[in-house]
């Protein structure tokens, strides 16, 4: 591992992450062809916390968030930091110190695989952050990490810059590259959506509006009025 902060990143056009923040989690992945969705046991710290933003990566240290403050300088407004860790651990690596200085920089949130804690000035600040727990467990400042390098954060490959959407169904993140050609599809899912949303609010029921009866019956499923009686 290289012990490096990289400075200049290519980072996803504004307009796009707005747009597939507005998607929300699940179009987005969906749009995505079900990619990039970090392991669930990633939560929101407070419930109804929604973001979105790019990416500005942190490689740490279990139980050392030195490079969380190295990174901090790195953050322009409309970035989302995500750290990564070497191996897994729940110390709480996070707290409401660190969040008002990302937010003096304007930084849209914090997704995090690894431990947070002042869990209730967080809400009361009403700073988003996704972590694989809750620990008053302190860290230390004392092993180099890196800083805005490809990180595995909760499963998933991270790249600088890449789109990072987050809410109460979890975190997505979208390439740089296809992030233009994931907000097409997914708005055009929410088009659907909202006319199948309008058929099932008349009555109309999945079965027939997915066309499920034929190919159910294919499978075998049979309707009867009662179970025979042994």
């Amino acid at each position: 591992m290289k012990t490096v902060v990289v400075r200049n990143i290519k980072r996803t056009e504004p307009d796009i992450v707005k747009r597939l923040g507005a998607l929300g989690v699940a179009t987005a992945h969906e749009a995505y062809g079900r990619f990039g969705l970090m392991k669930p046991y990633l939560r929101p710290v407070w419930s109804g916390a929604e973001t979105s933003g790019t990416a500005v990566t942190v490689l740490a240290q279990p139980g050392d968030n030195w490079m969380i403050h190295v990174a901090v300088e790195q953050c322009q407004p409309g970035d989302i930091l995500v750290v990564g860790c070497t191996t897994d651990n729940t110390d709480g690596m996070f707290g409401d110190l660190l969040a008002t200085s990302l937010m003096a920089r304007g930084v849209k949130g914090l997704v995090i695989d690894a431990g947070v804690r002042d869990a209730k000035s967080l809400r009361e600040m009403g700073f988003p952050v996704w972590s694989r727990a809750i620990s008053a467990k302190g860290t230390v400042k004392a092993t180099l990490g890196a800083v805005n390098v490809p990180v595995v954060c909760a499963g998933i490959n991270v790249v600088p810059g890449d789109t990072v959407v987050a809410d109460d169904d979890g975190v997505v993140v979208i390439g740089r590259k296809d992030a233009a050609d994931v907000v097409a599809k997914g708005e055009k899912r929410v088009a659907d959506e909202d006319g199948k949303r309008k058929q099932l609010a008349a009555g109309v029921l999945g079965l027939d509006m997915y066309k499920m009866r034929e190919p159910l019956a294919k499978a075998g499923l049979v309707y009867v009025d009662e179970l025979e009686e042994d």
